[in-house]
């Protein structure tokens, strides 16, 4: 498998949460969802995955480079948008767009103009008069504005009406077309079922499942969980529920 992306055994602790040994591979030209309910440890992961969070143990490599000494050559080379949260919230999209292009040596300003096209982002305009699904293309625009070989987006279509992720939707699957690597974690499965090779399921900060998107449905389905992916995940979480309330 020609991997971008390889996590093994992942851990981290805090007071009254465990991320457990997760391990799974992002393949080039992929995309890969990550689901769980809230709490289950996805944005762990991703901030691990990022240096944003120092893991207790395991490795993450990008490109078959170790993160924990690689950083500098690495980070030139991902992208990362945090849902709709935006630095800088009183400077302009201009400005902040000026300071991230210092951080990445192939940022090109004709691809940051078009995405700014195509997300009818005013640069005039500051994050705080942005609405929450604008602040969530911003966040794509300046990613995708490097060229960078893999994306890794926590909830990207968090705030978006149904065009808007329709509209993100066909984006990822262009980027992948083009040999962009996307790992991304949401909340709305109906948008994976339409873009994901693969996904990445954890429960209760454990790896539950890391496979083809289709075999993960199909093997479920006739084991009667579900016919699509949000039904299979009420299903799991459901009997994780009650098994709680009968201890």
């Amino acid at each position: 498998m020609n991997a971008v992306l390889e996590v093994e055994n992942l851990a981290k602790s805090y007071p009254g949460f465990r991320l457990k040994d997760v391990s799974f591979a992002l393949r080039r030209g992929s995309i890969m969802g990550l689901i769980g309910r809230n709490g289950a440890g996805k944005t762990t992961i991703l901030k691990c995955l990022l240096g944003l969070v120092h893991p207790d143990g395991g490795s993450v490599r990008f490109f078959g480079r170790d993160w924990a000494s690689d950083e500098a050559k690495i980070k030139p080379r991902i992208g990362y948008s945090g849902g709709n949260t935006v630095c800088y919230g009183k400077k302009t999209v201009a400005e902040i767009a000026a300071m991230t292009r210092r951080f990445y040596p192939h940022w090109e300003d004709e691809a940051w103009d078009d995405w700014l096209r195509r997300f009818s982002l005013d640069p005039a305009k500051t994050p705080e008069q942005l609405s929450e699904g604008m602040k969530v293309k911003l966040n794509l625009a300046l990613a995708l504005s490097h060229h960078a070989e893999v994306l890794i987006l926590d909830e990207p279509s968090s705030g978006l009406d149904p065009v808007s992720r329709e509209e993100m939707v066909t984006i990822f699957k262009r980027l992948k077309i083009q040999g962009v690597s996307i790992l991304f974690s949401t909340h709305i499965t109906s948008d994976l079922e339409k873009c994901a090779d693969d996904i990445t399921y954890i429960r209760e900060g454990e790896l539950a499942a890391s496979e083809p998107l289709a075999d993960f449905v199909a093997y479920r389905r006739v084991r009667g969980f579900g016919s699509n992916l949000e039904n299979i995940m009420i299903h799991y979480e459901k009997e994780a529920f009650l098994e709680k309330l009968d201890d």
